[in-house]
């Protein structure tokens, strides 16, 4: 019964992923998100429900449309494999299994759009603090225990302070801009989730992601310097979700 519902919960995720990648494109150029048909970013061709399959239809199409030939923008691809792994490792780790998968599906747009774009749109920040608030308030509900959502809050101050604090004194010794303008607000709404000891804990995770990422660029030949910029927002978001799950929410 629980291999069913894991590769349910994959599949699911993989259907999310596919709306994640539509936002992932839409969502910089201003376009709804929703409102249009899919459609072939080359030849605007629409697409039939049988090119919409998520990771199927990239695996048959060989990654190209059957149109125009163009390639498929892998981000795509991504986004569909990143959500069913994250359905599927909720489904099988996490105790409360739907909130799990809230936030990794959340965390995984951010990151992509970090990555991709640069940037950390205040809409989608919005709607992660307000979904760990509401995270919060049911779980200080269900174990009648305010002290859930009080440790919300601080986490939530806490990690924008936190950020911020970080931000200010990059440039106070670089003199120039080391964060972004939406990382603070990102490192409260994750507050938010996890309290101030899981602020403190994707702090740490995400500092180590990016010692990891440092080795690999400089194992590829690239000149590692204190102006070398790394995605701070991707960073702290791909380091949130298994700290949620390893304190065992």
């Amino acid at each position: 019964m629980m291999v069913l519902q894991i590769l349910a919960a994959a599949v699911l995720g993989a259907a999310v992923g596919g709306l994640l990648g539509t936002v992932l494109v839409r969502l910089p150029d201003g376009r709804p998100v929703l409102a249009e048909r899919s459609t072939c970013d080359t030849c605007d061709k629409a697409l039939e429900p049988a090119e919409l399959i998520p990771i199927v239809s990239w695996v048959i199409q060989g990654g190209k449309c059957r149109e125009c030939g163009s390639a498929i923008d892998r981000w795509q691809l991504a986004a569909e494999l990143g959500g069913a792994a994250i359905g599927a490792i909720a489904m099988a780790l996490s105790y409360f299994p739907i909130w799990a998968m809230m936030l990794g599906w959340q965390l995984l747009l951010l990151a992509m759009l970090d990555l991709r774009q640069k940037w950390l749109p205040p809409r989608l920040l919005a709607l992660l603090a307000a979904s760990g608030a509401l995270f919060a308030l049911v779980m200080g509900y269900w174990a009648e225990d305010i002290m859930s959502f009080v440790q919300s809050m601080v986490g939530g101050v806490f990690g924008f302070v936190a950020m911020w604090v970080l931000g200010q004194g990059y440039h106070a010794w670089r003199g120039e801009e080391g964060l972004g303008d939406g990382d603070p607000a990102l490192l409260g709404a994750i507050g938010l989730w996890l309290g101030p000891l899981g602020v403190i804990h994707t702090l740490l995770v995400a500092g180590l992601g990016a010692l990891a990422v440092g080795l690999v660029l400089y194992r590829a030949g690239q000149r590692i310097a204190p102006e070398t910029m790394l995605p701070a927002g991707a960073l702290l978001a791909m380091a949130a979700w298994p700290v949620f799950l390893w304190q065992g929410f």
